[in-house]
């Protein structure tokens, strides 16, 4: 098939939405298709459109809708899409959700959060993440317990949530707070470099690459992921494949991944109960051995061939829906 995968994010961005369309891009070449990337309308005619932000995308969901009625549409729904955009402008994200032959939920909990009349739309597809050259906490540093947090620097992430509880430690806690991440604007880029001013335990280390987030995760003990919304965090899929524990924020976005009995959940913003979390995984070796057996047992359910077929089924399902008698 000819597909257009749509994203509101540019060419140079290294926003999650890029990433994942063009991770979609080839596995979905890999699977024998041809598919381009756009950030507009695709102007060249196409058998099946992706759009990836049922808010964002939504006028050209409903042209294509409008203009290829007879086509398969699929939706994918982001974070902001479930938790914010079809609250703040129901009308237009719950109209790209009708138009919709099938709806991508990037968590198991997805169906909860999305109205009832469009759930048997709604597929689950978890993001992959290719195995690592390094495996994290792999190269720990003497003398020290590192802990990362890997994600541009907006409100939705939390971002500086770890640095916060980092201050509440005990003065013989060996724990340093490392975040790699864009700023989403100026204030996010004065408030990181004010915190790293004046708390001597946290580290920011501006936008990295794939390499070098490699290497922050094989030195770390532990990944902390904060946010207040989550469509389904890339980061989690990542720290599962590298064998990285993980602390989270206790949000459906964290729990539809790691599942409703992984023990490192800590209540959003809380940055007290996150700090007694941090301080027991860095002096209780069980405690980590317990979140390590965790993420390492989910690690499976990241890989690029399942997320693949998660692909190939949402298409067979997008073409069914507008060809129910083929």
């Amino acid at each position: 098939m000819n597909i257009s995968i749509l994203t509101p994010a540019g060419p140079d961005s290294k926003a999650g939405n890029r990433a994942t369309a063009l991770r979609w891009q080839q596995l979905l070449e890999e699977a024998g298709h041809r598919v381009t990337v756009e950030t507009h309308y695709p102007e060249v005619p196409t058998d099946l459109l992706i759009a990836l932000h049922a808010w964002r995308s939504a006028e050209a969901i409903q042209r294509f809708h409008t203009e290829w009625p007879e086509k398969p549409l699929i939706v994918a729904l982001t974070g902001t899409d479930i938790y914010h955009h079809q609250y703040e402008y129901p009308d237009a994200t719950h109209a790209s959700m009708a138009a919709a032959s099938v709806l991508i939920g990037l968590h198991d909990l997805v169906a909860k959060d999305i109205p009832e009349s469009f759930r048997h739309k709604l597929l689950t597809l978890r993001q992959s993440a290719a195995k690592p050259a390094v495996r994290g906490g792999s190269r720990p540093e003497s003398g020290r317990f590192n802990i990362c947090v890997i994600g541009h620097l907006r409100s939705e992430k939390d971002s500086l949530r770890a640095a916060r509880a980092s201050r509440l430690l005990p003065e013989e806690s060996a724990i340093t707070v490392s975040c790699a991440g864009k700023p989403h604007n100026d204030q996010w880029r004065e408030r990181a470099l004010k915190e790293n001013r004046e708390n001597p335990r946290f580290h920011w280390l501006g936008e990295l690459e794939k390499t070098q987030l490699e290497n922050l995760m094989a030195v770390s003990s532990l990944m902390v992921i904060s946010s207040v919304m989550e469509g389904g965090a890339n980061v989690v899929s990542e720290a599962c494949r590298a064998g990285l524990p993980i602390l989270a924020s206790d949000i459906p976005g964290n729990r539809g991944l790691l599942g409703e009995h992984y023990p490192g959940y800590y209540p959003v913003k809380d940055e007290a109960a996150l700090a007694r979390l941090m301080r027991k995984a860095e002096t209780e070796p069980e405690f980590l051995a317990e979140l390590a057996a965790c993420v390492n047992k989910l690690a499976e359910t990241f890989t690029p061939e399942r997320e693949r077929q998660s692909l190939e089924q949402a298409l067979a399902l997008a073409l069914a829906a507008v060809n129910p008698a083929a």
